[in-house]
């Protein structure tokens, strides 16, 4: 790749040791608009590079293909997988899900038996990537159009998950679809009452009532 390389990336990230997302955010703008020109393959190969580079690498390499111009159109299952490689904290895990995955799986560039792949998986960040990714379906600032039917054959895998974060995922899947449906997440909730970990049914009935979490 002519330019900007991991390497370039990987120094300019230590020697700049951003302390919080604000500037490393900088970081990561000046680095786009750098890239913005060069083919959608190789800034999926060069993200590919820098997944293991710590948090801060994963996060950039999530964001640089997210916001090329071509990125999104370019992921394909095998790239979508070797970028969800690794995923161990929050941040990362909602990042990739909410930026790429999610997204991907929107358009159909990415198919739902991977999704149900994740669901089935041990581990509970793999769990939780698959729930939030259908925040990119309903939430309109992700690019949501609305999906009740996708949405709820994830959340009713997980409906009786106790892991904390799976649950806080599934608690944000049913709040984003309420613009959606209201009345049917109002019904999954009667449901699946005696099976839904409390933290969901009391965020999920807030919002409800309130429009909002709390």
């Amino acid at each position: 790749m002519v330019g900007l390389t991991p390497a370039a990336i990987r120094a300019a990230l230590r020697q700049s040791a951003p302390r919080n997302v604000p500037e490393w955010r900088r970081l990561r703008r000046a680095w786009s608009r750098q890239l913005s020109s060069r083919p959608a393959g190789e800034i999926i190969r060069l993200a590919t590079e820098l997944v293991n580079d710590g948090s801060w690498g994963r996060l950039t390499a999530y964001e640089l293909v997210a916001h090329h111009p071509g990125g999104l159109a370019a992921l394909t299952l095998t790239s979508i997988r070797r970028l969800g490689r690794g995923l161990a904290d929050w941040g990362s895990v909602d990042t990739f899900a909410c930026y790429l995955a999610g997204p991907a799986w929107r358009e159909g560039r990415l198919p739902t038996r991977q999704i149900n792949a994740w669901l089935r998986s041990q581990d509970r960040w793999q769990r939780r990537a698959a729930v939030v990714c259908t925040v990119a379906l309903n939430v309109r600032a992700r690019g949501g159009r609305g999906d009740v039917a996708r949405t709820l054959a994830v959340c009713r895998q997980v409906v009786e998950d106790r892991d904390d974060m799976v649950v806080k995922a599934l608690s944000w899947a049913l709040r984003s679809l309420v613009e959606w449906d209201r009345a049917v997440v109002a019904g999954f909730l009667i449901e699946h009452e005696s099976r839904l970990a409390g933290r969901v049914k009391r965020e999920v009935s807030t919002k409800l009532r309130t429009g909002r979490k709390h």
